[in-house]
């Protein structure tokens, strides 16, 4: 711990905390505080004007990052038959119905995101509780619930990001590696706030990007002028 905390402390050494950075040096900044032993994820943090306990401030979708998040996504798919095979084909890491089903409910989760066939839903329907809180749940609105799941595998393996604001009103999510270059960060990033703009409730008032972050899992927060992401 003594050493992570001497780490941390240096990257924060080249930081000011209270500056806003162009896009660009924030990315830079956040690379060079990335100094652990391993590739780290570049998140972001984005500070909304909403209150998602109501449903007309709720902001919830999925964006599709150019330069994808270079980690690798397991898959489950809900399907039988034909659809099944389709799935196997295109990738999926766990494909079942009802077997898989049992599956998910002994704690069996060894997957990050779940698609469905339409016709799987009364089953996938029994597991609300368990897929609900973990983020899991298959969804038509982002295009988890549907009969064509070679695209759907596709899109969730090549970069596909969901988002979802917490109750404090903030979305956050991994954007990227460190070892990206700069301008696969810098394109990611404006390409995950802009859907985070276009999905603004009717309910949001006043201000609705209130503060923009990055940082690396290990490494310090930057904060972004967000006039540098949008222009």
């Amino acid at each position: 711990m003594a050493a992570q905390g001497k780490r941390l402390k240096a990257a924060y050494e080249g930081i000011d905390r209270k500056a806003l950075y162009e896009l660009g040096e924030a990315v830079k900044k956040v690379k060079e505080g990335a100094k652990a032993k391993f590739d780290e994820t570049v998140e972001i943090s984005m500070n909304l004007g909403v209150d998602p306990r109501h449903a007309d401030q709720n902001v919830r979708g999925v964006v599709s990052l150019p330069h994808g998040t270079g980690k690798a996504v397991r898959v489950a798919v809900f399907a039988k038959g034909p659809k099944a095979e389709e799935a196997q084909a295109a990738g999926a890491d766990v494909v079942g119905a009802d077997d898989l089903a049992e599956k998910i409910q002994a704690g069996e989760i060894d997957f990050d995101r779940c698609i469905a066939t339409p016709d799987m839903m009364p089953v996938v329907g029994r597991l609300g509780k368990v897929l609900g809180p973990r983020g899991l749940m298959p969804n038509p609105k982002l295009g988890t619930v549907t009969a064509d799941v070679a695209a759907a595998i596709q899109a969730v393996k090549g970069g596909q990001v969901e988002f979802r604001v917490e109750k404090a009103g903030i979305v956050h999510a991994g954007v990227g590696k460190a070892s990206f270059g700069d301008d696969a960060l810098v394109e990611n990033i404006k390409a995950f706030v802009d859907a985070i703009s276009r999905a603004k409730p009717s309910g949001a008032k006043g201000t609705y990007i209130k503060r923009v972050a990055l940082s690396s899992t290990m490494g310090p927060g930057v904060r972004v002028d967000l006039g540098s992401i949008q222009a």
